[in-house]
């Protein structure tokens, strides 16, 4: 796994992390906010070709 697949693999961890938190206690404009990073960060990972669906066992 090159950097830049690692990168943007944590920043989508932290981001869905953040999103879910967000959620849990009820702001919606920080909801918003995550859900559109995270939705940028997906988009920029399937333009490099880098998979984010989860894995199953």
């Amino acid at each position: 796994m090159n950097a830049f697949t690692t990168g943007i693999l944590q920043r989508i961890h932290s981001t869905e992390s953040d999103l879910r938190r967000a959620r849990e206690t009820g702001d919606d404009f920080l909801a918003d906010v995550e859900q559109s990073e995270l939705e940028d960060l997906q988009r920029l990972a399937a333009e490099h070709g880098v998979d984010v669906r989860p894995k199953v066992a």
